[in-house]
């Protein structure tokens, strides 16, 4: 697992070193967003309909999905109990709650899964996001998120879950999956090719991400929160789901990773779009991310 991290937070650091040189005098900002939207509406979709279409559902769905929702919900719960203590700006808090409570699952547990465990996993690390964290990040995620920052956007949480194309991919996979219809081989060689380029691009977008974290390291204690639910608490409550649902140790292990991942990238752009303080929430992202290179080869040897 070691190699795989570092292989990975090579690119990472690729993003990271484009920021301080900035080779194309473009702006970093305007760069990310370009592609996080490349990703988000052509690459992603394509890669998510792959997998799908071809994962094994049925019982293992119900128990990822389960483990997920009880994972996001009880570190949100958590995490907002927490925050109620800290006297710092609605904006702060709020890039704080959605920092700890929204793991990495796709962009970083997607490889890192695929890579450490096999192809099959990386359906685990499709399902964990799309069945349970996304839909949770875009409801709930945002009324938090609109509360707390004051910001202009009022879309309602149901049309942003209708404006979100991996989900759209995920169902057409599902209804494949199920009608047990043929995947042709030129369909197959195509969504192959388009999904590859997801993860080395997210890897090096969320290097460009760090690099803004940097400069708010002013709410260090904080961030103590993150690190704290994000990274032992949320994997905890993952732990407790496997025992209870007594689930297969390939895939315990598998959720176990995706519990333990750090924060979603994406989430800097809801706190763009709520008035959230996205710069402590870069900082969170920072952070954990950083720290995963040492916690995640922990799990991973506890099971």
């Amino acid at each position: 697992m070691t190699s795989t991290l570092l292989l990975m937070f090579s690119l990472i650091g690729l993003g990271f070193l484009w920021v301080r040189f900035n080779p194309s005098g473009i702006a970093p900002e305007v760069i990310r967003k370009v592609l996080v939207d490349l990703v988000y509406v052509l690459f992603l979709p394509a890669l998510v309909l792959r997998v799908i279409w071809q994962a094994e559902l049925g019982l293992q769905s119900l128990q990822i999905a389960t483990t997920a929702v009880v994972a996001v919900l009880g570190s949100l719960a958590f995490t907002w109990l927490l925050c109620k203590l800290c006297r710092v700006d609605s904006k702060v808090r709020g890039a704080i709650i959605l920092a700890a409570s929204f793991p990495n699952a796709t962009y970083l547990g997607y490889p890192l899964l695929t890579q450490t465990l096999g192809d099959w996993a990386g359906s685990v690390a499709i399902q964990y996001d799309l069945f349970a964290c996304t839909p949770i990040l875009l409801t709930l995620g945002v009324m938090i998120a609109a509360r707390m920052g004051g910001g202009q956007e009022k879309l309602h949480p149901v049309m942003q879950l209708l404006k979100v194309p991996p989900l759209w991919a995920a169902l057409a996979g599902i209804l494949l999956n199920i009608s047990a219809t043929p995947m042709p081989v030129a369909v197959a060689d195509f969504l192959q090719l388009t999904g590859a380029v997801v993860i080395p691009i997210m890897l090096f977008v969320i290097g460009l991400a760090l690099a803004g974290g940097v400069k708010e390291w002013r709410y260090f204690s904080l961030l103590g929160v993150v690190v704290l639910v994000q990274m032992f608490v949320m994997p905890l409550l993952v732990l407790g789901m496997i025992t209870l649902q007594q689930i297969p140790s390939a895939l315990a292990t598998a959720l176990l990773l995706e519990g333990a991942m750090p924060s979603m990238a994406l989430g800097i752009a809801l706190c763009d779009r709520y008035g959230l303080n996205s710069g402590v929430y870069a900082a969170a992202v920072t952070l954990t991310t950083l720290l995963s290179l040492l916690t995640l080869p922990l799990w991973y040897s506890f099971l």
